[in-house]
């Protein structure tokens, strides 16, 4: 990004001279930052800055702003250690700079995350607590997107009041987990359900991993206890194996033995659930300025782009002037879970909102704000730096194009519809994660809803196959599809679409052969070498050899010779077969340069079978 400015002094105000000898070690910058506010953040003179941008290409002056990458070449090359400071981290320090009135602190409920293996019984347990069926509507029994719920329950000290708690419902499938990854940056308490006739299966252990390393606590169900084949001590064993040592045993993890199917053992674990969060002592101002995240987005038809976000602190109203991520609005539809109106939505509160300009991303944070101005420049501010970037990595590809050509690598163009925003970023990281060294998974294209005739013939032009993730495809489009020989792919579970990704991938991988060593053996001595045939005599060590077959011939220096068999004799007569412990004549190409010692191989080249994993 250049910026333009005129030479001359009244340009620029520089404020006094720093002291250079007490320059930062390290810094927290965050997404975009000005020339100035680097300069007191690293105790660097602002002059100084602008001529470590120049030197890389970038014109700024005092006042004019740099993203989070330029600045960080810009410590780099003065020494300073550079973190980012998240758009996050940037509202909570200004709220904590603040004077905070301890008595607007109220309690609020636990947000818990369901997690665990598929088909352990996540949806199920939710089922039971709400008493709302939702099994029957998942693809193949998986929950596909996170939904929040809120449940009420007696206060087990004062029957006449009622404790809230929140859920939110996280997909199980180990195809989920950059989805399970926000879960757990958003919850209070991780309820863990491990089916007590299966076991601890690889995604519990990704979600333990994931809880400790967001410092999350946890709380064990164990479920199914009531199938015959159930084995709570074997899975107690298993849970204390992975750190997470049971009450009963002397540790500090709660755990419930229930059946999500029956009912049997619920109300203990939500006692549990209300147990720790009253020892965790929650608690929120519902009077600071809304702040929340978002769960889940989509395009509806009738109220446009349409959010389901948890507020962590403040408080949210219909009307309020509001910035997530790149898009900006006012709240002009406020719902609970069950999609009831509502006037507000306090902390830890999920709600549906409708009035943004576009669809926000899964995990984009909400900010409340006095008024729309303020809240459309929060979210150009966003923007800018979304173009910087964009901007930077656009200049590493073109810097990498040359030498993609030079080393001819394949590439798979795909383009991504999907449902729901959550679903489409869950796709996309997944697709980020497959590694390919010899190929290139490009993302020509991404959106939400059905696919329409524009994607395909973005598709036809840039020679793309379309992956149609729960949403329909339009009768017209198929058409054109058909026509312009463009592949429409549907899928109703996205490892599914995964694994289909990495086919088409194995598909274009280059061909690679492996040389099978068939025999070993030594040149005896020389008979004929001309320009019409060379003939040596041999002994095979080990194995078999036959005509036509491949022979590297290894002197004593370290160099080889390759050729290939013409013909083979044994005792004068022609053979097609010479087995090891014989001594036997073999005729080579002409000109092959071998020497009375030395050894050779018999090979032949095999193609190896190659997957994508």
């Amino acid at each position: 990004m250049k910026r333009s400015y005129k030479k001359n002094k009244s340009s620029f105000s520089f404020s006094k001279p720093k002291d250079v000898s007490k320059i930062a070690d390290s810094v927290s910058i965050p997404p975009v930052i000005t020339v100035k506010d680097l300069s007191d953040k690293t105790n660097v003179p602002a002059v100084k800055i602008i001529s470590e941008l120049m030197k890389n290409g970038v014109l700024a002056a005092i006042n004019e702003s740099i993203d989070f990458d330029t600045a960080a070449i810009v410590c780099d090359d003065l020494g300073v250690k550079c973190e980012p400071l998240s758009e996050t981290e940037e509202v909570v320090t200004e709220q904590n700079s603040s004077e905070v009135n301890k008595k607007n602190l109220v309690a609020r409920p636990p947000v818990v995350t369901i997690m665990g293996h598929v088909d352990h019984g996540k949806t199920t347990l939710l089922d039971t607590i709400r008493k709302a069926h939702v099994v029957d509507s998942e693809s193949g029994g998986i929950t596909q997107h996170i939904s929040a719920y809120q449940v009420s329950l007696p206060d087990p000290d004062n029957k006449n009041e009622k404790r809230l708690i929140t859920f939110i419902d996280t997909p199980g499938h180990a195809a989920f987990s950059a989805l399970r990854s926000h879960g757990t940056l958003i919850t209070d308490i991780v309820v863990l359900i491990v089916a007590a006739n299966d076991g601890i299966m690889p995604q519990t252990i990704e979600v333990i991993e994931q809880c400790k390393t967001n410092k999350v606590p946890i709380i064990v169900a164990i479920n199914k206890i009531d199938l015959p084949d159930a084995d709570v001590m074997k899975i107690k064993k298993q849970l204390s194996d992975n750190g997470l040592m049971p009450e009963e045993w002397g540790g500090d993890t709660l755990v419930s033995e229930i059946s999500a199917k029956s009912g049997q053992g619920v109300d203990d674990l939500l006692n549990a659930i209300l147990v720790k969060s009253e020892m965790m002592d929650l608690k929120a101002d519902p009077k600071q300025t809304a702040f929340g995240v978002v769960i889940e987005s989509h395009m509806h038809k009738g109220a446009g782009p349409l959010a389901l976000v948890l507020i962590e602190n403040g408080t949210l109203r219909k009307g309020d002037a509001i910035q997530i991520g790149q898009t900006w609005g006012k709240v002009r539809i406020l719902e609970d879970y069950n999609k009831m109106p509502i006037d507000e939505a306090g902390p830890s509160c999920p709600a549906r909102i409708a009035g943004l300009r576009d669809i926000p991303t899964f995990g984009d944070h909400l900010i409340s704000y006095p008024n729309e101005k303020e809240a459309k420049i929060a979210s150009l501010k966003y923007n800018q730096n979304t173009i910087l970037k964009i901007a930077t990595a656009k200049k590493l590809n073109e810097s990498d194009q040359e030498a993609e050509t030079e080393n001819k690598i394949s590439e798979l163009n795909i383009i991504i519809k999907a449902d729901v925003k959550g679903s489409l970023e869950a796709v996309k990281k997944l697709v980020s994660e497959i590694d390919t060294l010899e190929l290139k998974l490009k993302v020509v294209g991404d959106g939400i809803g059905s696919v329409s005739e524009s994607d395909v013939t973005l598709a036809k032009a840039t020679k793309s196959y379309i992956y149609a993730f729960r949403v329909p495809v339009l009768i017209s489009s198929e058409k054109v599809a058909e026509k312009e020989g463009v592949s429409i792919k549907k899928f109703q579970v996205i490892y599914e679409m995964i694994d289909d990704i990495k086919r088409e991938l194995t598909n274009i991988l280059p061909t690679i052969y492996s040389d099978e060593i068939l025999a070993k053996g030594k040149v005896l001595a020389m008979f004929r070498n001309d320009k019409k045939a060379m003939v040596v005599g041999a002994i095979l060590s080990e194995g078999r050899a036959k005509p036509a077959e491949s022979v590297r011939f290894m002197a004593e220096d370290g160099s080889i010779v390759q050729s290939s068999i013409v013909s083979l004799r044994r005792e004068k007569n022609q053979t097609d077969e010479i087995n090891s412990g014989v001594e036997f004549g073999m005729s080579l190409d002409p000109g092959t340069a071998v020497k009375e010692g030395n050894t050779f191989e018999v090979f032949k080249k095999v193609k190896i079978d190659r997957k994508i994993e």
